[in-house]
Parts: structure tokens; C-alpha cells; sequence
């Protein structure tokens, strides 16, 4: 059975860094994309960043530049360096990953930023 588990989150002031992990099991880690999503208070949940089983990556607009996604074929994790955080990057971030057909989604790390 597929398992991811987040870890890192926690709270810091606006400028401030943060690098969320997340470990995965139960399927071939290094065959399949990687994402990180967030889910903001009253917003809807919303794709920040993916890294390719290639190591391609994509992120979304108001983060490039600042987060850095990164995965570790040998140790199954993936991980998210935030950078020069904003109040609008508080969230719950969850790592995911569509294995067969099905989303699988980690419990989910709280990240809040006060300004």
C-alpha cells in the first residue's frame, strides 16, 4: 500500500525558510512524479511544485524562484525547500503522488507565516 508521511512544517516569520519532507513507500518511488500541493484557510487545494521520475520540475508561478523541489531516488524521499516566505504560503502542504491510476496524499504539514 502506498504511504506518504510530511514532515518539516512549523511556524516563522515572513523572510524566513523552511524545508518539508516526505517520505514514501509501498510502490517503485523512483518510476513515478512527485508534487507538492497546499491548501490554504478558505481556499481550495492548489499544485505548488512537481519533480519528474527524469528529475524534471515545474512550479507554480508565486513560488518560483523561492521553493525548490528535490527528490532522493535511493532514500525514497521528497522534499521542498521554501525560501523568503510570504503570509500567502500559509497552508497545509501535502506531498502526493498517482500511482495506477489513483491519487495518494500524505497527511498533510501545517505552514504558517506571520508577517
Amino acid at each position: 500500500q502506498v504511504r506518504l508521511v510530511e514532515s518539516g512544517g512549523g511556524s516563522v516569520q515572513s523572510g524566513g525558510s523552511l524545508r518539508l519532507s516526505c517520505a514514501a513507500s509501498g510502490l517503485n518511488y523512483k518510476l513515478y512524479t512527485m508534487s507538492w500541493y497546499r491548501q490554504g484557510p478558505g481556499k481550495e487545494r492548489e499544485l505548488v511544485a512537481y519533480i519528474t521520475s527524469d528529475h524534471s520540475t515545474n512550479y507554480k508561478d508565486s513560488v518560483k524562484g523561492r521553493f525548490t523541489i528535490s527528490r532522493d531516488n535511493v532514500r525514497w524521499t521528497l522534499n521542498l525547500q521554501m525560501t523568503s516566505l510570504k503570509a500567502e504560503d500559509t497552508a497545509v502542504y501535502y506531498c502526493n503522488t498517482k500511482y495506477k491510476g489513483r491519487d495518494y496524499w500524505g497527511q498533510g504539514t501545517q505552514v504558517t507565516v506571520s508577517s
